[in-house]
Order: C-alpha cells, then sequence, then structure tokens
C-alpha cells in the first residue's frame, strides 16, 4: 500500500525532549515499522532548515521536506496560514506520478494540510491528533499556551477525516465529545523501543539515597508542585526531574527557578535535582536509575513516559488519566491515583519506596505489559489494519 505521512510542523532531525519523545521522530518510527511490513511510505515535513536535503532516504522510505513557510523553527501557531500553500504543494505533488492510497496527518497542522491536499481526491485521510486543544484547556485552565485557533481549527478538521485514531480512552471521548462518532475513532497508542528501553544495561550512577524520577517539559501545570508537596510526607528520598531547557541554562529558566523556589518555601529544596535536557537515547539510564518514576501531569494523551518506564522494569506511580490510566495497572504495574490527591500520592510513594518486594513484582508485571502490548511492531499492525479498512470503505462507498 501506498502510505503518505504529513506532519507539517517540524522536520525530522532535532534535539529530542524525553517527555514528548520527539514527536517528529515518532512519526519516522511509525514509517520505518511500515516500510518493514512491505509498503511504500513517503513522510512530508516542513523545511524549517535550509540546509536540508529536498529528499532523503531513511529505513526504506521516502522523506520530503516541503519548502513552504520560514527557514527556521516557527511557534505551530505562525504557521497555521501556510497550511493551504502546504496542501497545495501535495496535491502537485501526487498529481505527477507517485500518490498515496491512504494519507495519514500527524497533528492538527499536519491533518490541516493533508485534508486540505485530498480535498477533491477520492483519497482517505487518516488523522492522529497527538493531543487535542480542547482537552489540555480543560486540564490546564490558564497554565494553556495553545495559539488561539488551534481549537476550532481541530474541530473542522474533525468533520474532514474519515477515522481518528486516539492515543488513549480519554482521548476517545474528548473526540467524541467534539463531534466525530465512535465507530470512527480507533485507539492505537505509540509503542516502545524495546531493544533500547529494557532493565538490562548500564544506568546513570546515583548515591544509596531512594530515588523518585519525574519526566517533564518543565512547564507550568505539569504537576512538579503537586511533586514537591508530597515530598514533605516522604523522608530520605531525591527527587530527579529530567527535561526542560538544556543543563546550563536551567539557572535562567523561569519555570526551574518558580519549582526551585517552591521546593525552598516547602521545606524540600534539598531533596530535589533539575536536571534539564537529556537526549531521549539516553532515558533509558535514567530510568533504570530510578526505584520509581512518578507521572503527575494534568494532562497527558500518549503515557509516554510511563510506557518506557515500565520497559524498564521501573513501577510507575501516576494520576489516573490520558495515556498513563489505559497503560499502568493499578496494583500490579504501579499504582493510579486520582488527579491531584497529593496526600495519596505522597503516601503511595511512601509505601512503594519501602517494599522492595512490591517494587520488584511491579516492575517484573511491567515488562511484560509493554512487551505483550506496547511495541511499535503492535502499533504499525494496527494502523496497516485501519489504513486497509479506510480504503476499503473509500471504494464501496
Amino acid at each position: 500500500m501506498r502510505v503518505g505521512l504529513v506532519c507539517a510542523h517540524a522536520s525530522t532531525p532535532r534535539r529530542s525532549d524525553p517527555a514528548t519523545a520527539g514527536l517528529p521522530q515518532r512519526v519516522a518510527q511509525v514509517a520505518a515499522e511500515l516500510t518493514a511490513r512491505g509498503h511504500d511510505v513517503r513522510v512530508y515535513e516542513r523545511r524549517d532548515d535550509p540546509d536540508l536535503p529536498a529528499t532523503t532516504e531513511a529505513d526504506g522510505y521516502l522523506v520530503e521536506c516541503v519548502p513552504v513557510g520560514p527557514s527556521a523553527r516557527t511557534p505551530t501557531g505562525r504557521l497555521v496560514p501556510h497550511v493551504t500553500e502546504f496542501g497545495r504543494w501535495l496535491t502537485e505533488r501526487w498529481s505527477d506520478g507517485w500518490a498515496p492510497e491512504v494519507v495519514h496527518g500527524h497533528f492538527w497542522i499536519g491533518g490541516l494540510a493533508a485534508a486540505n491536499a485530498v480535498r477533491r481526491t477520492s483519497i482517505p485521510v487518516v488523522q492522529s491528533f497527538h493531543s487535542l486543544g480542547a482537552e489540555q484547556l480543560r486540564h490546564l485552565g490558564d497554565a494553556y499556551q495553545g495559539p488561539g485557533e488551534r481549537i476550532p481549527l481541530e474541530q473542522a478538521l474533525i468533520r474532514a477525516v474519515d477515522l481518528a485514531v486516539a492515543q488513549c480512552t480519554d482521548e476517545v471521548d474528548e473526540l467524541t465529545r467534539m463531534g466525530l462518532e465512535r465507530a470512527a475513532v480507533a485507539v492505537v497508542p505509540d509503542g516502545v523501543d524495546i531493544a533500547r528501553f529494557q532493565p538490562e544495561g548500564e544506568s546513570v550512577t546515583r548515591d544509596r539515597q531512594p530515588r523518585i524520577l519525574s519526566v517533564t517539559r518543565l512547564e507550568a501545570g505539569h504537576g512538579q508542585e503537586d511533586l514537591l508537596r508530597a515530598l514533605r510526607l516522604i523522608s530520605d528520598v531525591e527527587l530527579v526531574i529530567v527535561g526542560g531547557p538544556a543543563p546550563d541554562e536551567i539557572a535562567d529558566h523561569a519555570e526551574a527557578r518558580r519549582l526551585l523556589e517552591f521546593a525552598r518555601r516547602s521545606g524540600v529544596a534539598e531533596q530535589v535535582r533539575l536536571v534539564g535536557e537529556v537526549p531521549h537515547e539516553q532515558m533509558p539510564e535514567w530510568f533504570r536509575s530510578a526505584d520509581v518514576v512518578a507521572c503527575t501531569p494534568r494532562y497527558a494523551a500518549a503515557g509516554r513516559v510511563a510506557t518506557e518506564a515500565m520497559a524498564c522494569g521501573v513501577p510507575v506511580v501516576g494520576y489516573a488519566l490520558g495515556g498513563v490510566a489505559d497503560t499502568v495497572v493499578d496494583e500490579v504495574t504501579g499504582r493510579l491515583l486520582p488527579p491531584g490527591d497529593v496526600r495519596a500520592l505522597g503516601l503511595s510513594l511512601r509505601r512503594l519506596l519501602a517494599d522492595d518486594a512490591q517494587r520488584f513484582a511491579y516492575g517484573h508485571a511491567a515488562v511484560d505489559r509493554i512487551r505483550c502490548s506496547y511495541t511499535w511492531d503492535r502499533t504499525a499492525g494496527a494502523l496497516e489494519r485501519l489504513y486497509e479498512r479506510v480504503v476499503r470503505e473509500r471504494a464501496a462507498g
């Protein structure tokens, strides 16, 4: 099958944020897995670096850098005026030789470009939002930083696609509230590279003190204050926060300074360490260094941190929402708690850190769960079946 993957807001080569796991890199992983299954795959990304070649080959599939918009890193909201041009470029490209049998849009900007490109054709569109503005706004409130036009454009996009791929059951509920029929939504979570994320291997050096690890974008609304409050219920423990700016920029980062001041006022500053940005390929070493991984964001569509931690054999304590709720099995691979319940968070972390046998059992079960249900091969197989379904339905309709 000929598959076009459209990820309009970024080119693939870039530093990888461990909290998002490098979103374009996740598209690249899907492309590689589909190619390995025998499909003819092409990835379309906006050319945001003038030094990038127009076309490259990676793992058997082609990457085409679309020359629209600024030749620089650009905030997503400022790419909206270029969506029509991006779609027009795709239409012209597909009218001269190779054309996809199905198009899969990624993120709201990519989906808008894909839908624009095929609107006068019979090519079906599958859409992965990866996150939804309306859901982020509801969970994050004033901390939501998305562009104002995002939510109405996502609302319009759901009326233009054949099928939406959700990361978790919470996202399914949100999409149906937005007007998409339940039959037009399928849950296909991202996979985990289990060859890299596994219990065996090196880990970051640490002292004898128990370690809680949190991986975050280091932005307001991502649950770090709850963890700092919870530390007051736990003695002799280290909280390591990975993510955010480069390590040498931590001192000048507004959110980092705010959190450290909050930790000082809460009396836990000596227990907190902010690491800053870590390349994604180094994250297995950080996960393996932890006794417990805490996932406490108020919005987590994918639950990627939880799945990668579990693949490394580390139990997860997190809030029961989004991808974390789907991934973690309460009292089997970790603990799920009511969002915002700081007392339950602190007590659960304290009890788990004090129980070596329980942590071992949770970690062992976590590895089994990931290897059975969250591999990239399983993700690609599910997408393959969805592509076949929408192509068949278009042909029949």
